[in-house]
């Protein structure tokens, strides 16, 4: 199983790479594998390669899922 990220694009370099942000945290990924990227876009991320464009609606809610998972993990999430 393989985990995707959602991030936005801050900035493209020339070689293609681009600085994301995914979950409040910048990382350098590559953009081959997706045309058209631009800053601003949604890209989702795994092992520092964006493998597709989505919106913005839709990343929000996959950054709340994360978020409630995470959550869940460390115990905070739990039911009192």
């Amino acid at each position: 199983m393989c985990l995707a990220v959602p991030g936005r694009v801050l900035e493209i370099g020339q070689d293609n790479m681009a600085v994301v942000d995914v979950g409040g945290v910048r990382r350098r990924v590559c953009l081959d594998l997706v045309e058209g990227v631009r800053a601003d876009d949604y890209v989702l991320v795994h092992v520092g390669f964006a493998l597709q464009r989505i919106d913005e609606r839709e990343a929000k809610r996959q950054q709340e899922h994360l978020g409630a998972m995470f959550a869940m993990a460390s115990g905070a999430g739990e039911p009192t």
